[in-house]
């Protein structure tokens, strides 16, 4: 009985001794997690008969130290939750820690093991489409140019201004109060100017005028009006062809038509100050990079100063991720046990944030392990000194008949 005892002792500590190795050799293994061996004592009745391995427990819950890498794909998770990806050839479905993530020849995010990036992508006019999730997939264009359309402009005109005296002239600082140049776009994405002249042309009454780059916008012109308060009252009154969209063309691009809007310009006593100048529209633009913020959002930058949203990538967590199935690649998949992937996005709920340009090192204690290595040598020598005195006895035994 002490031999089979002794021998399910040297099974244990040997099924031990792999776990503990395989520890150790993934020491310096991206999103890594350690486990340790559970024993348990066998009994039949009362009768001991040894010790059994109950299964492996993994420190999944533990997150390894997260170092900078300054590459824009290697991604960390601050937090819980797991990057999903998925096989190309078979769709399977895997879940990782290892953030470590290139683009393939089409473009698609992969992971290591050319799994790709699970999330949530954009739709041809490029928004977010945040519903099912699929492969996430960079753009390989260049930005097109975009003509400016409109202009958020706010200021305050200087109610203590006089009506100039003589008529208005561009070229006479003396025949109007105030002026600012705005930087616009046409459709070929060429640069123009866009200059506002203020002139106060009664108590609480000012005309703009307009003239693109340089030259007079003639039909273009707004008469703008502010209450005993200060504030504006309703929009312009009066404009080009349409109120309140000033309208002009460039040399082969398609005219301009820019729609002003005053809302928030004031009338105080005080200096004439603008608060936003805000034009939509840019030039043509060149892909420079990408950012990933923490939230998963995925952006190309440009070299306009422009960036687009190319997705946002999902963070999977279970209510047992203790049943996670450890996979070949630093991969684990779902199992009934543990429960079906609670999809969302990072920084929401029991998800952490994600840090670009760094990574999660092996969460394994080197220190740990080596002593946890010693104490298994300890007891496998201690098991198989059971085994040399029984058979030691044995003989004894043997030698007396």
């Amino acid at each position: 009985m002490s031999l089979n005892i002794a021998l399910s002792g040297l099974n244990a500590v040997s099924d031990q001794l792999g776990t503990i190795s395989n520890n150790i050799a993934n020491a310096g293994t991206t999103g890594f997690k350690s486990s340790r061996t559970d024993f348990g004592s066998v009994y039949s009745e009362s009768q001991a008969l040894g010790v059994e391995v109950l299964g492996k427990t993994q420190s999944i819950s533990q997150s390894g130290s997260v170092v900078a890498t300054g590459r824009t794909l290697d991604l960390a998770i601050a937090g819980g939750g797991f990057f999903m990806t998925r096989s190309e050839g078979n769709g399977e479905v895997g879940y990782t820690r290892a953030g470590v993530f290139n683009t393939d020849k089409d473009n698609f995010v992969v992971s290591a093991t050319g799994q790709r990036l699970q999330g949530y992508s954009v739709n041809a006019a490029g928004a977010l489409q945040t519903g099912a999730t699929g492969d996430l997939r960079l753009a390989a264009t260049n930005l097109p140019a975009s003509a400016t359309d409109s202009l958020s402009f706010v200021a305050n005109l200087d109610a203590d201004g006089d009506v100039p005296a003589v008529g208005f002239d561009p070229e006479d600082a003396e025949s109007f109060n105030s002026s600012y140049t705005t930087k616009v776009f046409d459709s070929l994405g060429r640069e123009h100017t866009l200059t506002q002249y203020f002139v106060k042309t009664d108590e609480n009454k000012w005309d703009v005028r307009y003239y693109a780059d340089g030259a007079e916008v003639s039909a273009a012109h707004a008469e703008i009006e502010f209450d005993a308060f200060g504030a504006l009252v309703g929009p312009p009154v009066a404009g080009g062809a349409t109120p309140g969209v000033v309208e002009f063309t460039t040399g082969g691009a398609a005219p301009i038509n820019l729609a002003v809007d005053y809302t928030g310009t004031s009338q105080y006593g005080s200096d004439f100050v603008v608060t936003a100048n805000r034009a939509n529209g840019y030039s043509a633009g060149e892909q420079t990079g990408l950012a990933v913020e923490r939230d998963g959002k995925i952006y190309a930058t440009y070299s306009n100063g422009e960036r687009r949203i190319q997705g946002q990538l999902v963070l999977a967590n279970f209510v047992n991720a203790q049943g996670l199935d450890n996979k070949s690649g630093t991969l684990w998949a779902e199992t009934e046990a543990s429960g079906a992937a609670l999809l969302g996005i990072p920084g929401v709920g029991q998800n952490g944030a994600i840090s670009s340009g760094s990574l999660e090192n092996s969460n394994v204690d080197m220190s740990e392990q080596l002593v946890g290595l010693m104490e298994a040598q300890r007891n496998y020598q201690a098991n198989t000194k059971v085994l040399s005195t029984d058979k030691e006895i044995n003989q004894l035994l043997f030698n007396a008949i």
